[in-house]
């Protein structure tokens, strides 16, 4: 069962305070007036509410509005990012929303090009997915198994193909307007044989997103644009990995603190 975290992050904070309020609006007030000892449970209730109300609250304006930490749980954005990583995503670089409803009541910036995006896959609003904004409103997208075109023009791709990533694959560097950032395929792209060219536009209010592993990631090749409404926020910085799948006892070191290009 899916358990939504800023559902009941609000409720916790919600309930804490107006337990808050009720004591120091009135419970207290009647107390002193009349010189009584109080309830025992009530007082115990309110001394719990007015210990994590102000944590509540802390962690409730940071999760909504400033950083939120995600899981990297698959490898569909080798080598940018892996299997273990933790990351930070920035929730206010594109609009601040309201928790829970996700309506966006001041506006902040847009995606652009390269930007590594979190977003609610539209299928299933409680899945969060993780790829690379490729495509803008407006944008004609064109793919034919390893090379990508934009508007007509085709993206400068640069990389040894003898070059691997340590998981049977071959890494390349790629341009998408002034962003440079890694990508991946299971073979060398002088070798891959081409499917047919797929092409997509991109509507007003939508954003065509890719992984960086190419070869290995649920898209908008497969699942379609991705509507402004369902963006959480641009993941900047990798604060922790460790992979438990791979049996990993300790965090890899070397990976905290890294910037996502």
């Amino acid at each position: 069962m899916s358990i939504n975290l800023a559902l009941v992050l609000v409720v916790l904070t919600f309930v804490s305070g107006v337990i808050v309020l009720f004591n120091r609006f009135y419970y207290a007030k009647t107390q002193e007036a009349t010189n009584e000892p109080g309830n025992a449970a009530i007082d115990t209730v309110i001394e719990y509410a007015r210990s994590f109300f102000p944590v509540l609250l802390f962690v409730l304006v940071i999760r909504s509005f400033i950083f939120e930490p995600f899981r990297i749980p698959s490898g569909s954005m080798m080598p940018t990012l892996i299997q273990g990583d933790f990351i930070f995503v920035k929730k206010y670089s594109y609009g601040l929303r309201w928790p829970v409803i996700e309506k966006k009541f001041i506006e902040t910036g847009s995606p652009e090009r390269g930007d590594v995006v979190v977003f609610r896959l539209p299928s299933n609003t409680k899945i969060n997915y993780i790829k690379r904004v490729v495509g803008l409103p407006g944008d004609i997208i064109s793919y034919d198994g390893a090379r990508l075109t934009i508007n007509g023009q085709l993206m400068d791709v640069n990389g040894d193909v003898n070059s691997t990533d340590g998981d049977s694959g071959f890494v390349y560097t790629e341009m998408l307007g002034e962003r440079e950032h890694a990508i991946r395929h299971r073979v060398s792209i002088a070798g891959k044989i081409q499917p047919r060219v797929q092409s997509w536009e991109v509507a007003e209010g939508h954003y065509f997103m890719m992984g960086d592993n190419r070869d290995n990631s649920q898209d908008s090749r497969y699942i379609g644009t991705i509507p402004e409404t369902h963006l959480v926020g641009e993941a900047v910085r990798i604060w922790m990995h460790l992979d438990l799948s791979e049996g990993a006892e300790w965090p890899d070191w070397g990976r905290i603190g890294t910037k996502i290009q």
